[in-house]
């Protein structure tokens, strides 16, 4: 059943955004929102705009109504960056900002896009789905991983680095192919930028040969993701959650992070959904698609560390981050007229 604010696709229209823009790859004179991949995401830096921001109250007050407890309560008292609390008020923030910045910025995306985690936010934000059964199922999956990584795969990680050129990456990694160690890469972000899965026994080795070729590591992550070895994992989710619920066509259409595709179907969303827990993430593909379909601006809708910020959107887009700070932060009036206010008696 359906909420406050579950319709969050406001209009859902393919009107002009404002201003258009461009990157140094050429003009378009569409917009469009990418929803960011989920970071470390502390209630110390997204608490204030919870409470505060008109939008972001609505929705969570629909969120608690689904879930049967306050998110905001939840989310302040449990420790993690990744817990079930945390993940259900990142896909709250990031459609409350895109709301924020329809009503605030006058934006009317024609396209918009979700990299890993911010597909669920795509979900919600177009209307694929009613925003409370969004936040259940971002709950619920939340569980399936935690249960399923718990018994399986509990040896692997995910590593992620930058620099590194294709052509000697793939040398490294046929070098642990010839080593008998298994290995899938998980996202490809950018064109010299990385994510790979693989045994944890192995990322000191990987680190190291990484070193000797000049690239840099970032993070590891645990959990995995987005690997063919997780077929499992993926018929438990749908089998468990998304198998629950009925999707709609979108109202919006969404470039898909695994190729990008356009995705305008009930249908489409529901498989983009199961297939980023077997496929890898590909945003060079998303950016090329969403060029190719005249998009010169992209608005980011929530907190992002990444996404917004890699060299091939760079180049691309004129990028408009939208984040709790930005929506949080005072915005000038309209100066009157001048003459506004003679005759009022004024010295």
């Amino acid at each position: 059943m359906s909420g406050p604010a579950a319709t969050p696709a406001a209009g859902g229209t393919a009107q002009a955004g404002p201003g258009g823009g461009s990157g140094e790859g050429g003009a378009g004179a569409a917009s469009a929102f990418v929803f960011p991949g989920m970071g470390p995401s502390r209630f110390e830096d997204v608490g204030r705009f919870m409470v505060i921001n008109p939008f972001a109250r609505r929705l969570v007050a629909a969120a608690d109504a689904r879930l049967g407890y306050s998110l905001v309560d939840r989310f302040r008292e449990t420790e993690g960056d990744y817990s079930v609390y945390a993940q259900v008020a990142f896909l709250v923030n990031c459609v409350a900002l895109a709301q924020w910045a329809e009503h605030t910025l006058g934006v009317r995306p024609q396209l918009c896009t979700g990299a890993s985690f911010g597909e669920k936010s795509a979900i919600a934000y177009t209307g694929a789905l009613p925003f409370d059964d969004a936040v259940w199922m971002t709950a619920e999956l939340a569980r399936c991983l935690e249960e399923y990584f718990a018994v399986e795969h509990t040896d692997v990680v995910t590593h992620s680095f930058v620099r590194a050129p294709a052509g000697e990456l793939a040398e490294i990694l046929a070098d642990l192919e010839e080593r008998g160690e298994w290995h899938d890469i998980s996202c490809y972000v950018d064109d010299d930028f990385f994510m790979v899965s693989l045994r944890e026994r192995n990322l000191e080795w990987l680190e190291r040969r990484l070193r000797g070729i000049g690239a840099m590591s970032l993070y590891t992550m645990r959990p995995p993701m987005h690997s063919a070895a997780f077929g499992a994992l993926r018929r438990k989710a749908e089998d468990e959650v998304v198998g629950r619920l009925e999707f709609a066509d979108p109202a919006v259409p969404v470039v898909a992070d695994q190729d990008g595709s356009l995705v305008t179907t009930a249908e489409g969303m529901r498989t983009m959904l199961l297939e980023g827990f077997v496929r890898p993430l590909r945003w060079p593909d998303v950016v090329g698609s969403l060029k190719a379909r005249g998009v010169g601006t992209v608005y980011v809708a929530g907190p992002d560390s990444l996404f917004g910020r890699v060299g091939c959107t760079r180049r691309n887009f004129e990028v408009v981050p939208v984040n709790p700070r930005t929506a949080l932060r005072p915005r000038p009036r309209p100066r009157p007229r001048a003459g506004a206010g003679a005759g009022t008696g004024a010295a």
